[in-house]
């Protein structure tokens, strides 16, 4: 028989900061994603850009790790990895995922799903030719989600790139990292309200348009 732990069953928060109604949302949940993102940004969220990005395995099972977006785009939303990581190799072969965007400072919650595609090689060179020196390298050295030794074998290549590249003012992307970006096909906002009777907005897309519909919370 499990026992539920009394300390964590009496954690609760009632939610009163706002309110969302349909009438009040754009009627592009791109457009209606930016106007968040800016709100999360002036109430100073941290990292307001972070995000869980989940993923399904060969072997069925979903993964989540929290990534950091990059780009919010017309078609999407993009972020940049290692393809031979264990979530580019997932995408590799099931390209549905889902973003999930938390700002408790807002009681805001985001949940995005759609399908996930490379970047063109110009938009992934320019990103990475932005990135601070130390973070290139740090991306050429790591053979990520692969088994290593220990932490010494990561910090020694490190020092390698570092001293190989000490005189070379460009960097160039390696070939097994690049960008994605996420194309949605249902998006929904949820605002935290009081007694649990949250705002659920919720847009899919169906024949070539965005429908948007309230759920119960």
């Amino acid at each position: 028989m499990s026992i539920i732990h009394k300390d964590i069953a009496a954690i609760r928060e009632d939610y009163c900061k706002y309110k969302l109604d349909e009438k009040d949302v754009l009627s592009s949940p791109i457009e209606q994603f930016q106007r968040w993102f800016d709100d999360a940004r002036y109430a100073e969220v941290v990292e307001p850009n972070a995000m869980v990005l989940a993923t399904v395995g060969e072997d069925g099972f979903p993964s989540s790790r929290v990534v950091l977006l990059k780009d919010i785009k017309p078609s999407g939303f993009s972020f940049f990895t290692n393809y031979h990581s264990r979530k580019g190799q997932a995408m590799s072969k099931q390209k549905k995922v889902s973003l999930l965007f938390f700002w408790p400072e807002l009681q805001r919650q985001i949940r995005i799903e759609g399908w996930a595609e490379k970047l063109p090689s110009e938009d992934s060179d320019e990103y990475f030719a932005s990135r601070p020196k130390g973070s290139r390298i740090g991306a050429i050295a790591s053979p990520q989600s692969q088994v290593i030794t220990n932490r010494k074998v990561l910090e020694t290549r490190v020092d390698e790139l570092t001293t190989e590249y000490a005189e070379k003012t460009t960097i160039e992307r390696p070939a097994f990292w690049g960008g994605y970006l996420v194309s949605p096909l249902r998006v929904e906002f949820w605002q935290g309200r009081s007694s649990r009777l949250h705002d659920r907005i919720e847009y899919v897309f169906q024949q070539g348009d965005w429908i948007i519909q309230r759920l119960a919370p």
